[in-house]
């Protein structure tokens, strides 16, 4: 009988340094660096009426969405849809700010999110030449074949582009092509639209996400600086007392050391196979652009007869850009290379969020982060 476990990114480097009691472990490959870390892209918030940036298009709850995000309040894929995430997020800003948790919004929450200023859904940015530079490619679906990759990239720009901004290639093109945002991933999909040849010095329309101001001087390792860049995450955060996981809501609460509810992202939790753990744990270390070491004698759906193979690192990896390994052995919290798909599909027992959320969940863990996982 297989064993239920996620086996995820445990690379050898990463159980010697949670068996010294390190704190973090920076493995990235080199091949992932570029720059220094500086994100031209970065939010500015222009007047609304700024030639050449004001969004004449009325889009309520893509606004909602992007100033859930910049307040720690993850919607996850920005659609501009009302999703089963983004009411989840709305709930936990409503339970922040001690409101009745509706998860509508309602006047009260409005009023919240007005006060945060003339923030609008959209705005422009020129795609600069180095995060266009690539390269760019498919993965092969082999794993021997992914093993020997440099590293497992973005398979289009449109797809980096679309992780920047923390939304999908479909609302993209949408944005971009002046045509009616799709339902959402929760609903039937629209009619596909056509490509947009996406290239460097182009101008494009983006949701305006934000918290992703970076300070180069509190990141010590430069790749994780440019994977910080690249994913829109800023170098701001707050100290993790305790995090609770949640199976029945699909949530993970960020608390601060006051008890106060400062963060949540939505999350995929185990499967019937592979069940999340529940109990306390601890966090052993972070492992930032992990390898991942997949092993398929522990996985129930894969044949043991496939060889085992180490997957280089990458935000198309299967554990994304972040392992935050935990003393449950085998489980962690981890990114995806599927954010579309978080809340929707399984796991194998770990915790998985969008890359995004779990490169800025990473900023705010550390060893001494409680971490609980509850029904």
């Amino acid at each position: 009988m297989k064993k239920r476990v996620c086996v995820a990114a445990l690379s050898a480097l990463l159980v010697l340094a949670a068996c010294k009691g390190q704190e973090s472990v920076d493995t990235q490959d080199q091949s992932l660096a570029s720059g220094n870390g500086a994100d031209p892209m970065a939010s500015h918030d222009p007047s609304p009426g700024q030639p050449g940036e004001r969004d004449d298009t009325s889009r309520p709850v893509m606004r909602a969405q992007v100033v859930l995000e910049r307040l720690g309040f993850a919607p996850g894929v920005i659609t501009g849809a009302m999703t089963p995430a983004t009411r989840s997020a709305i709930r936990g800003l409503q339970e922040s700010m001690n409101l009745p948790q509706t998860g509508e919004l309602d006047d009260a929450t409005h009023a919240v999110i007005d006060r945060q200023g003339q923030i609008a859904a959209t705005r422009q940015v020129v795609i600069p030449a180095d995060f266009a530079a690539g390269p760019f490619a498919p993965l092969p679906k082999d794993s021997s074949q992914q093993a020997k990759l440099p590293a497992m990239g973005y398979a289009s720009l449109e797809e980096k582009l679309a992780e920047r901004f923390h939304t999908t290639p479909e609302v993209l093109r949408a944005l971009n092509q002046a045509q009616p945002l799709p339902e959402g991933v929760q609903n039937a999909a629209p009619a596909p639209l056509p490509p947009v040849a996406y290239a460097a010095g182009q101008t494009i329309r983006v949701p305006n996400v934000g918290a992703d101001t970076i300070d180069p001087t509190l990141v010590k390792n430069p790749v994780w600086l440019t994977t910080l860049a690249s994913l829109g995450v800023g170098t701001g955060s707050i100290a993790a007392k305790r995090i609770i996981v949640s199976k029945r809501q699909g949530t993970l609460k960020v608390y601060d050391g006051e008890s106060k509810l400062v963060a949540q992202f939505p999350v995929t939790t185990g499967s019937e196979h592979d069940p999340l753990p529940m109990g306390r744990w601890k966090i052993n270390g972070v492992d930032r652009n992990p390898k991942f070491h997949y092993n398929p004698k522990l996985f129930w759906d894969v044949s043991d007869s496939k060889p085992d193979a180490m997957l280089p690192a990458g935000p198309n990896n299967p554990v994304g850009v972040v392992w935050i390994d935990l003393s449950k052995p085998h489980y962690g919290i981890h990114g995806t290379p599927e954010p579309a798909a978080i809340g929707r599909s399984e796991s194998h027992g770990c915790v998985r969020l969008t890359n995004w959320d779990a490169a800025r969940l990473a900023n705010m863990v550390s060893p001494a982060t409680q971490v609980d996982f509850v029904s």
